[in-house]
């Protein structure tokens, strides 16, 4: 029997190459591997012990209320609230993050990530997971399901997580970006059944079985003790749980950075599941969106609370230079205030936070115009932060992966890493 999950993988069976050598010419048809695949795996050098955290803030945060603030543009561009000064001169975000300014010099922003795409949520969750548009009815992967078949799983536990669970409703049935696309369902991100907060949730295999999961994956009794102690909150203490917050985010959080200490290479937390009739970054300004006293009272207090909160606990446990995390948004606001007093899709610029995984903190790459309504500086688009991703997990975005009927793409076009980052 195949053993999953002990050492390090370099093929996107999920097994190592010790796996592969032990099963040899026997059983090798069964795996849809020949001989070549199998003298060319024994070659490959191990892939980095990298992973990566994307904190997907569904919904759009606006770039003047969090991390691209125009004090001396006029009210209706300014928006309602103040800015603070950061721990890095010069660098100010917005009045409702303090304890980001705090650690700015661990963080980097990117003020001037944009796309010309239909202005629509599900658009730019398309780009900043898969690096394309789906066209055709064509779904591309997530670059967590890319990294599962290039890498693998590690410590019997699927290499791309979802935390809690996939987006649902955000207003046009469309993909979303958070599905392995023409990979297969074999590539598919895993998620739980029950958010690790609620009452019902089962400490167990909770999963849905259709969800990224192999039959012979499923089946591997490892798999069951590993899930079951990385999905476990309960034995982190009570000062840990008050540090994230006790909330939804600060919970989710907190998972996966458990699941990233267990072995999985790429979480995604979606922050919400849909934008519909609760508080989330869709400030329109009116019901059955959010508003911007919604961002001071709730939202920007949460996020600040479990985003730095993972930042600290990551590098506490020696962690955070091999895991980046990225807090992105699908796209930011418009430059003035609406008739109800929010702000509405504005794809034409945005901003992005991260940390670790190599970043270089304390810096802050491109800029917006005075308005925060276009890239006046070093645009970014949502490609160039997959092929960002793909850098700081040691993974060349130029490679091809081998698709449907002999073709092949590169893992990501016209775009390149952000250098600066790294700088």
């Amino acid at each position: 029997m195949i053993t999953l999950g002990h050492g390090r993988s370099a093929t996107g069976t999920g097994m190592t190459r010790r796996d592969i050598l032990r099963v040899g010419r026997v059983g090798l048809g069964s795996l849809g591997l020949v001989l070549t695949d199998l003298d060319v795996w024994a070659r490959l050098e191990p892939m980095p012990e990298r992973s990566v955290i994307l904190l997907l803030l569904v919904g759009g945060p606006s770039q003047h209320e969090t991390w691209d603030p125009k004090p001396d543009a006029p009210a209706e561009v300014r928006g309602p609230f103040d800015s603070i000064a950061t721990r890095c001169p010069g660098v100010w975000i917005a009045e409702h993050l303090p304890l980001m300014a705090a650690r700015m010099d661990r963080l980097a922003i990117v003020r001037s990530v944009h796309h010309d795409a239909a202005p629509i949520h599900e658009t730019g969750y398309q780009l900043l997971q898969t690096g394309r548009l789906c066209r055709g009815g064509e779904e591309h992967p997530h670059f967590g399901s890319v990294v599962a078949r290039l890498i693998g799983a590690t410590n019997g536990l699927p290499p791309f997580v979802v935390v809690p669970g996939p987006i649902a409703s955000t207003g046009v049935d469309i993909p979303r970006g958070q599905s392995a696309g023409w990979l297969g369902a074999a590539y598919d991100p895993f998620h739980r059944a029950a958010e690790p907060g609620a009452p019902d949730f089962d400490r167990g295999v909770n999963a849905n079985p259709s969800r990224g999961l192999t039959p012979a994956f499923a089946a591997e009794p490892v798999f069951a003790r590993c899930a079951a102690q990385a999905f476990d909150l309960a034995g982190e203490s009570e000062k840990v749980h008050g540090e994230y917050g006790r909330t939804d985010f600060g919970r989710s959080c907190l998972q996966a950075r458990r699941l990233i200490e267990s072995g999985v290479r790429v979480v995604t937390v979606n922050m919400f599941e849909t934008v519909f009739d609760r508080v989330t970054w869709d400030c329109h300004g009116a019901a059955p969106f959010s508003t911007l006293d919604d961002y001071a009272r709730e939202l920007l207090p949460k996020f600040d609370q479990a985003f730095t909160a993972l930042i600290d606990d990551l590098e506490r446990r020696g962690r955070l230079e091999t895991t980046l995390v990225v807090a992105a948004g699908e796209f930011g606001r418009t430059p003035r205030l609406n008739a109800s007093g929010g702000r509405d899709h504005w794809p034409g610029v945005w901003s992005v936070v991260l940390a670790g995984g190599g970043i270089r903190g304390g810096q802050v790459v491109g800029a917006s115009d005075a308005q925060a309504g276009s890239p006046a500086d070093r645009p970014v688009t949502p490609q160039d932060l997959v092929a960002t991703i793909y850098h700081s997990l040691g993974i060349d975005g130029t490679r091809c992966l081998d698709r449907p009927y002999g073709k092949s793409q590169p893992l990501v076009e016209d775009a390149a890493p952000i250098q600066e980052l790294f700088g």
